[in-house]
């Protein structure tokens, strides 16, 4: 015979109970089958629980079993509840790296719709570049990215979330603030360009070129934002890099309004997702949907 759980958590109640009658009340069971678990359980043992018939007193075997028992029940009854409580997605953990555009402006609102529906689920937020976010996904150091996906990249699943305009980037008071339209390429040629690294994912020719004439490449946006705003150059960066409220630098439009840098929710393949993280990626969906 194998002792199962419920085997013990049958033996602790008629313990508890004093008599088979009410304990068998209390599980839902009939007597005859409670006598039944309690003779399987001690022809296993090779000794007597209680002593006489009546199950009113515990012999010192059936003290110790009590004893173990309580603890075993407990403990798997904690578990179950664990388990059930992480299938309802009411505890857990998830790991999401995300490019600091997003970070910036759109999560505060996925974690304020996310946190208010589930409120012990722990979440662990990590801010970095594209490349970055694609291998940590890749090496299984976060359950969710969102980025931009590289070129060329197939090991993992990728799901188009949102697309983000390009602009040009300038200090406030620029000649570029006073053509008052969007800009085209040909309008940078005669000013100090900032490269960064996504202006690799730019294909056009007329922008390679301008490209190709920078002699400046900062690849962290803060920096290249403090730049722009110090007078040293412009650049272009999509709309979602430049801050709300940033007073000392403007966010030009480019005339060309295919242009767009898109964002994906990146995934590991073949790898299952805990219900925590198939809701923060539900709620993503939520917060880029147009509204109405």
């Amino acid at each position: 015979m194998v002792v199962r759980v419920e085997a013990l958590r049958t033996f602790v109640t008629v313990a508890e109970s004093g008599n088979i009658t009410d304990a068998a009340n209390q599980l839902g069971r009939t007597p005859s089958a409670v006598s039944m678990t309690l003779k399987q359980l001690e022809e296993h043992l090779g000794r007597p629980l209680f002593e006489g018939d009546r199950k009113s007193r515990l012999t010192g075997l059936g003290a110790y079993v009590l004893e173990q028992a309580r603890r075993e029940v407990e403990q798997f009854t904690q578990t179950v509840r664990s388990i059930e409580s992480y299938a309802r997605n009411e505890i857990g953990q998830i790991y999401v790296a995300c490019v600091p555009s997003f970070a910036t402006h759109l999560l505060p609102l996925v974690l304020r719709t996310y946190l208010s529906n589930w409120p012990r689920i722990e979440i662990d937020i990590r801010d970095m570049d594209s490349q970055t976010v694609w291998r940590f996904v890749e090496q299984g150091r976060v359950d969710i990215g969102i980025a931009t996906a590289p070129r060329g990249q197939a090991a993992a699943n990728v799901t188009p979330l949102m697309s983000d305009p390009y602009g040009v980037v300038c200090p406030v008071g620029h000649p570029l603030t006073a053509l008052d339209r969007p800009l085209g390429w040909g309008d940078l040629r005669d000013h100090t360009f900032i490269a960064n690294g996504i202006c690799a994912l730019i294909e056009d020719a007329d922008f390679q070129e301008i490209l190709s004439r920078s002699t400046l490449m900062v690849r962290n946006t803060t920096s290249i934002l403090a730049l722009v705003a110090s007078g040293v150059g412009v650049t272009v960066l999509p709309r979602l890099s430049v801050p709300v409220g940033a007073d000392r630098v403007r966010f030009l439009p480019l005339h060309d309004e295919q242009l767009l840098r898109p964002l994906h929710i990146i995934t590991r393949p073949n790898s299952a997702l805990t219900p925590a993280a198939e809701a923060f990626i539900e709620t993503l969906w939520q917060a880029v949907s147009p509204k109405g």
